[in-house]
């Protein structure tokens, strides 16, 4: 019987979450011998690959191996050595509802030629930091507005965590660029919009997710995207730092006020984290997640412009932002 999908999971150091993710596709509605699960480790130095090798599924589970470079790469290599024509990215944190793989299934038969996007929930009674909190509550709006049709999916929803693709087309966008360490599913998002693709939320293709990220962790992701923004702009036309210039206006007055204060200043932006980073530990231990997560966004935007300001040489880009001035990049409209 030809198989209806492959699905690719990138893992890196990961075991208990890997063998959880396993296990949950294994009680998937869509029978076993309908698909296949490659999982490509990225340079494990756990029991990952050991493990993989002795376990027993339903489904046909091939591992692949490679040296450390990155969820990009992984992927890239994954969707290589798939056999099936539909191609589904599942995270190593997550848990697939039961019937995740059929609805991806379905939405494409519904939606030929588009890429569908299942959401990632936060489980039920599952105690998470406010940083991980806040990360959720930021997915779960743009869930909701989907839902409602506020507005419609785009590639800047192409969250890799649980998507679904044509194999051909991902190999006719290039895949994953693999020197990105972040944002790198939204630039193939945004080039995969460039060959014509549709982007479609599936409601039905539930996926729960356990992220693990330490506070330093989470630390450093804002900082990375603004540079990725930047590269993605100025080296390849996608109008993600346009769009961040014409968002940062909207953004809370405190995420604003320090940004504009502190970016273009390393000792300034250090202590802004410093007391952001005490004042989201202090207001989460006394459960005050909203104080604890206009704390959170400070942080995210004095060092996402950080980023943008370091990858620009530009220390004014932050009060450029709030005054309505673009940088002179390539001329694109978001």
């Amino acid at each position: 019987m030809a198989l209806d999908l492959s699905v690719v999971v990138p893992t890196f150091e990961r075991r208990a979450s890997l063998e959880r993710l396993i296990d949950a596709l294994g009680r998937q509605d869509l029978p076993p011998d309908r698909f296949e699960v490659i999982v490509v480790d990225d340079g494990s130095t756990d029991d990952t690959k050991a493990w993989l090798r002795a376990a027993a599924t339903p489904f046909e589970l091939r591992l692949a191996e490679q040296a450390h470079g990155g969820p990009g790469a992984a992927r890239n290599r994954g969707v290589a050595l798939a056999r099936a024509e539909l191609i589904v990215f599942l995270d190593d944190d997550v848990v697939p509802d039961a019937s995740l793989l059929s609805a991806h299934l379905a939405a494409h038969a519904r939606l030929p030629g588009s890429v569908v996007i299942g959401p990632m929930l936060p489980p039920d009674g599952w105690r998470r930091p406010a940083w991980i909190r806040w990360e959720e509550q930021k997915l779960l709006r743009q869930y909701r507005d989907m839902r409602r049709g506020r507005w419609a999916c785009t590639y800047r929803q192409f969250f890799t965590g649980n998507a679904s693709l044509a194999r051909a087309r991902f190999v006719a966008a290039g895949g994953f660029d693999q020197t990105l360490t972040r944002a790198e599913d939204v630039d193939l998002g945004y080039r995969l919009y460039g060959i014509g693709m549709r982007f479609a939320f599936e409601p039905g293709a539930r996926a729960y997710h356990y992220p693990t990220r330490s506070f330093e962790a989470w630390r450093q992701m804002p900082y990375r995207y603004g540079q990725a923004d930047v590269v993605m702009q100025r080296d390849k036309g996608n109008p993600a730092l346009a769009i961040a210039f014409d968002e940062f206006r909207g953004r809370r007055w405190l995420a604003r006020f320090i940004a504009r204060a502190c970016v273009g200043h390393p000792p300034l932006v250090r202590s802004a984290v410093f007391a952001l980073s005490a004042a989201t530990r202090f207001f989460a231990a006394a459960r005050q997640h909203r104080l604890a997560g206009a704390a959170l966004s400070g942080i995210f935007s004095v060092l996402y412009w950080q980023g943008v300001s370091d990858a620009l040489g530009d220390p004014a880009v932050a009060r450029d932002a709030a005054a309505g001035r673009r940088p002179a990049l390539r001329a694109v409209d978001p």
